[in-house]
Parts: structure tokens; sequence; C-alpha cells
């Protein structure tokens, strides 16, 4: 098609030429002392076009053999430049495919080609890429001298140049992880620490910062950092759950009085403590330090809603109650007695509220209610052990030896 096309244009020219100088009869003279000489104009046009373009090509030809030097020296930096990348992807594919030796010497011959090459070493990014490989090979092969050399010198190089400022950000991320691999906490949170806001609100980065936290044993740390992760979906919703109700399980297991587990709960978000789990650990928490009363503080939102809670949360809820007993007022027996009778048939519920008739000397109503509880096959051993506890502890107010000994009997053969 090309050719057709110039065809066609040499054809047009032709034509134009033709019909411009076919009737053309001037002519061109020139006086030279006493000489003279005539030419037709369109010799004279001919000579004149074919002059300038013997110029140009002289012109171009003497520029070619005086870059020919500068071309070929273009040519090796060019050669050198593809033999330097392509060890580099060498070194890529190798370490993608485990052999870390083959990947460090392939890095570092990458970095000894472009250290030859003066034209090549403005290629800082190059550079800190290769460094990153070479370290990365080294930490796999548990070279961590070589890998921190090789760390700050990409390190180094990253942060004198704005072209590999997300070479940099990388680095800093592998290199927390890599700190993390050696169990080193406060190394890898300083890392993390050090780098700007935007990057460390990304998911990767905010994934190491909770296993940091986690290896730190810094459960609050880690707690806020899980919800921001919840936050962005770096977790499914179930997998979310569970993680934030156990990191709030280790935040009230650090505290060593009552002072600290109270500062623990007021730093949970609110969305924590309407987790009926967590709000029955912290009850349990603060039951056995003597804080009854606040332990029923806890749990007194969920059993204004017990309706709303799933099966397992009631059962967590109830049974963060049991504990929390002593010095039960009289306005919590309407509340317990309704929840009994819409829960018949949760053992859960049955203990909690048996414990607390029993608590307020309604020994009548609380026996029916354990019983049932003690014998509930799906309640925990500790649980159905609870209950003929208190049974027992009936019946010698009742004065009945034999049938506390029979109920200290199932206690001790609860399991």
């Amino acid at each position: 098609m090309r050719n057709v096309i110039w065809l066609l244009l040499l054809a047009g020219v032709a034509v134009v030429a033709a019909a411009a100088l076919g009737t053309n009869d001037g002519l061109v003279m020139f006086y030279w002392r006493g000489w003279r000489a005539d030419l037709s104009l369109n010799l004279f046009l001919g000579l004149l076009i074919g002059t300038c373009f013997v110029i140009v090509t002289a012109i171009q030809a003497a520029n070619s053999l005086v870059g020919l030097p500068q071309r070929a020296r273009e040519w090796r930096v060019a050669r050198r430049d593809r033999s330097a990348q392509a060890e580099l992807r060498d070194a890529l594919a190798q370490y993608f495919g485990g052999r870390y030796s083959r990947a460090q010497k392939s890095a570092q011959r990458a970095l000894v080609i472009q250290a030859d090459t003066p034209e090549l070493a403005q290629d800082n990014e190059f550079t800190v890429l290769s460094h990153l490989l070479a370290a990365g090979s080294a930490h796999r092969l548990q070279d961590r001298t070589g890998r921190d050399e090789q760390l700050r010198r990409a390190l180094d190089l990253a942060r004198r140049s704005s072209a590999a400022r997300s070479a940099e950000e990388g680095a800093r991320m592998l290199a927390a992880e890599w700190a993390l691999d050696d169990r080193d906490a406060p190394r890898a949170m300083a890392l993390l620490a050090e780098l700007p806001v935007g990057v460390a609100r990304r998911t990767h980065a905010l994934r190491l910062k909770l296993q940091a936290a986690r290896l730190g044993r810094h459960p609050q740390d880690a707690l806020k950092t899980a919800r921001l992760l919840a936050k962005h979906q770096g977790f499914s919703k179930i997998a979310a759950q569970g993680l934030l109700r156990s990191l709030a399980f280790e935040s009230l297991d650090t505290a060593h009085d009552l002072d600290q587990l109270r500062r623990v709960w007021q730093q949970f978000d609110p969305v924590d403590r309407r987790d009926g789990f967590v709000a029955a650990r912290a009850a349990d928490r603060a039951a056995a330090w003597g804080a009854h009363d606040e332990a029923r503080s806890w749990l007194r939102p969920f059993w204004e809603r017990v309706a709303e809670l799933n099966d397992d949360e009631r059962s967590a809820v109830a049974l963060g109650l049991v504990n929390a007993l002593p010095g039960l007022g009289p306005e919590w027996l309407p509340r317990l007695e309704a929840t009994s009778q819409a829960y018949p048939r949760d053992g859960a519920i049955a203990l909690a509220v048996g414990c607390a008739l029993a608590e307020r000397q309604l020994w009548g109503k609380s026996r029916r209610l354990l019983e049932n509880a003690a014998a509930d096959i799906t309640l925990a051993a500790a649980s159905r052990r609870k209950a003929w506890l208190v049974l027992a502890g009936l019946a010698q107010q009742e004065a009945d030896p034999a049938r506390a000994a029979l109920c200290f009997e199932a206690a001790a053969r609860a399991a």
C-alpha cells in the first residue's frame, strides 16, 4: 500500500512538472569577466536542486562519520543496560522459584554491570531493587549480616533519590516483615512507625503492624489495628469478629488489678463493649477482684435486650452473671424471672437465674432451676458442677445432710 501511494505521488509530481515546466522558455545567463554562459531555466532549476541534495547528503555523511564514536558508545551502553535488566529479571525469576543463592548472584551481577557503566549509575530505582532482591535472598539464606548490609545500601540510596521513593516504602515494609520473621517486634514497630501516614494505612502495612503488636504483647494496639483492617475489609466478617474478640480477651487478661481492668474496658471501642462474650469475660475478671456491682453493671445492658442475643452469646452473658451475683439487688429479680420464663430450656439461663434466686434466699424457686441446669448435658462440666454445689449449699441450709452429700457426689462426678 505504501508503494502505491509513493507511485501516485511521483506521478502527480511528474504531471505538475510537465505542466509547469513544459512551456517554460526562460533563460539564465552567467557573466564572468568576458565570458557568458546561457542555461535554460529548467536546467538551472534541476542543477540547483541536485546541488542542494548533494550538499545535504555530504553534510549528513560528515555528521555520521563524526558521531560514529558517540553512537558506538551509546550502543555499548544500551547493550550493558539490556544485560543488567536481564540479570535483574533472572534474579526475580530465581527468587520466586526458591533458588535464593542464584537470585543473590544474579542481583549482584546486575549491580556490578551498573557500577561498571557510569551512564547507568543514575538509575537509582534499578539499584535499589537489585539491593532489595539481594537482601531478600540473603534473608531466606539466614545471612542476616549480608541482608542488613544490602538493606542499608538500598535505604541510603532511596533517601537521596525521589525517583526511588516507592522502592524505599517497599524496603521498609520488607524490613519490618523480616524483623517479624526474626521475632523482633520492637524493630518491626519502629520500621512501621517511620512509614508515611498514607503508606502506614495500607492493608499490608496494617497486617504487619497487627503481627508486630501481637508479637510484642500489645493487645490494645493490636485491637485498634485489627479494627482498621476490618474496616478496610482485610478479613472476612466472621474472621474479623473472631479476631477482634480474641484480642479483646487478651487485653482484658493483661489487667493485673481492678483499676487496669477499668481502663482497658473504657478504652474499648463501643462495638467491643456491645459484644456479649467480651462483656462476660470482663465481668468474670471484675468479679474475681470483688467488684461484683461493676461486673453486673457491664452485663446489665445485655439482660435488657436478651432477646436480641444469639444462643451462644446469651449463654456467655448468663454464665458471666453467675460469678457476679454476691450483693445482687432485688431490682434484678423481675428481669431474671422474665428471661427464665422466655427461655425455659436454656441451661445457662436456668443456672444464672437459679443462682440469683439462691443469692436472694429464694430457695424453693431456685432449686428447680438449678436441677434443670445440673441435668443439662449441653452445659460445660464446670457450670453443671456449680449447679450441684449450689444445690448442696441449699440442702445444708435446710439441714438435709444426706441430700447435700448426694449433691457433692454429683458435683464430683460432673465431667
